[in-house]
């Protein structure tokens, strides 16, 4: 359960990523986390964790979204 409370610590840490490099680094610690409580969550089935793991998407597609920028007008 040690990856549980470090995906918690996470998504209470403040999302503010100023370099690049920043923000490469939280989306693997994430990705990183996200798969870790999916393996928790295949044996237990725990509602909990799928919700965990919903939330840490979401924190995920933030910081990509960032990462790729904006679109470039044609």
């Amino acid at each position: 359960m040690d990856v549980v409370k470090q995906a918690e610590a996470f998504e209470l840490k403040p999302l503010t990523f100023k370099t690049t490099s920043e923000r490469i680094e939280a989306s693997r610690e994430v990705k990183a986390l996200i798969l870790g409580v999916n393996e928790i969550y295949k044996t237990s089935k725990d509602q909990k964790l799928m919700d965990l793991m919903k939330r840490l998407t979401a924190i995920k597609q933030k910081i990509e979204k960032r990462l790729k920028g904006r679109p470039l007008q044609a």
